[in-house]
């Protein structure tokens, strides 16, 4: 089967981006390869014109940018955004529980997953924890990735459950807990998670101050269909908006030209996080780029009111089986391209003029692209456009891929749109 070169690339993102730290270190060796130099929050930056530059933002969060060659009075400055987190489950401090000879770990929800569709899978977790240092503000920090389906969540059997094909409400509590051991006399049943995220983190357990640890589906990514034209695979929402955002960074820079990536944490739990899109931290780093090219203060504003924002992240596709859930013209399927998301209620943060940007865009470098809008007695999802633009300021268009089962452990796309995609963010970037 012929697989193009932006599904492979996504692939590889998708198989590293297991956590929302995995994804930012992925993203940090794409931007390193790419010739990028790395920054530090709280250095002081000695930019250059023609450079691209990178800086992890409390480890979950990234900012990636370049500096026009031919820099004037006021450089016009263009941002791309996605977020780096999904739905899942995440581990709670000191999990470890155990039901007759069973261990299970005590795990919490995070953001809205379809809770049926973690159930009866090959499990892992990955993350990261904080090792006790020297300095008590200076804890030692380290990534981990079991890699191993060292968990399940059994389904209940249809005999001690009859109605279950009638559908069945999960307690998040009582139903999601991951077997992940049977209890012998050689396991130690207070501390068999601790242990094995020592061993994994290759630190003694009692060094371990704390840890942030998410359960990812390990089932690999497949390419389906009768022609492979399509990507079965988890994380899509959003890594392939992620992956857009590096292709465009990437592309190359504009003469006057500031461009800029945001990949977000926290976008599923509300945003309201230091890492997330709520946070200052995006005027911050603005505000430092533009005095470390010695701007003033008000040419920094006046182009940050100028600036444009494309905010990424996938969108709903017409479903096969329930296509009465969309709007009755309103319908994009998998494979119609890049979709402009439009609400009058601004959960989509888009409005005439901008999309008539993007729109002028896709039509002069011939990239498809449809427009969406949700049935009027149904409320869609939101984005972190809306946030963005209202705490910057700024032009903003809310635009992604068309995806089926949206927040499942496994989501489905068509492949040419992730080429749509990436070729709208290098665009928008270029020209």
């Amino acid at each position: 089967m012929n697989i193009s070169e932006d599904t492979k690339q996504l692939i590889t993102l998708l198989n590293a981006g297991v956590s929302p730290f995995h994804c930012v270190l992925e993203a940090e060796r794409v931007l390193s390869d790419a010739g990028f130099e790395r920054l530090a929050l709280t250095d002081r930056w000695n930019l250059q014109p023609g450079q691209g530059y990178y800086l992890p933002l409390f480890d979950s969060t990234l900012a990636a940018f370049t500096i026009g060659g031919n820099l004037s009075d006021r450089p016009s400055l263009r941002l791309e955004a996605a977020h780096t987190d999904w739905p899942c489950l995440r581990v709670k401090p000191s999990p470890e529980a155990s039901t007759e000879r069973y261990a299970k770990l005590n795990v919490e929800v995070y953001g809205s997953p379809i809770l049926n569709t973690w159930l009866d899978r090959p499990l892992s977790m990955a993350g990261r924890l904080s090792v006790a240092g020297g300095k008590p503000f200076e804890p030692e920090t380290r990534f981990v990735d079991f890699k191993d389906p060292l968990l399940t969540i059994p389904n209940l059997a249809i005999h001690m459950n009859p109605e279950a094909n009638d559908g069945m409400k999960l307690n998040p509590q009582i139903d999601m807990l991951p077997l992940m051991a049977a209890v012998t006399d050689a396991l130690d049943r207070d501390h068999f998670f601790l242990n094995r995220l020592a061993e994994e983190a290759g630190c003694a357990p009692e060094e371990i101050l704390d840890y942030e640890i998410s359960i990812y589906n390990t089932d690999p990514c497949a390419v389906t269909g009768l022609n492979g034209e399509f990507l079965s695979a988890p994380r899509l929402d959003n890594l392939t908006s992620v992956l857009a955002c590096l292709h465009g960074i990437t592309a190359g820079t504009r003469g006057n030209g500031i461009n800029m990536i945001l990949l977000y944490d926290n976008e599923e739990i509300g945003s309201r996080t230091k890492q997330g899109a709520l946070s200052s931290v995006t005027e911050r780093i603005l505000e430092k780029i533009f005095l470390a090219l010695r701007y003033d203060r008000e040419t920094y504003l006046n182009a940050v009111m100028d600036g444009f924002l494309l905010s990424m992240d996938v969108a709903h596709a017409i479903h096969p089986n329930h296509p009465e859930k969309c709007d009755i013209k309103n319908k994009i399927c998998m494979g119609d391209g890049v979709v402009l998301k439009m609400s009058s209620r601004q959960s989509y943060a888009t409005d005439s003029s901008c999309i008539g940007v993007i729109e002028s865009i896709c039509r002069g470098a011939k990239i498809p692209y449809r427009k969406f809008s949700n049935r009027s007695d149904m409320r869609g999802g939101s984005t972190l456009g809306a946030i963005s633009s209202a705490e910057l300021s700024m032009k903003t268009v809310d635009i992604g891929v068309p995806i089926l089962a949206m927040h499942s452990a496994r989501e489905l796309m068509a492949c040419a749109d992730q080429t749509a995609i990436n070729r709208l963010a290098s665009e928008f970037f270029l020209i």
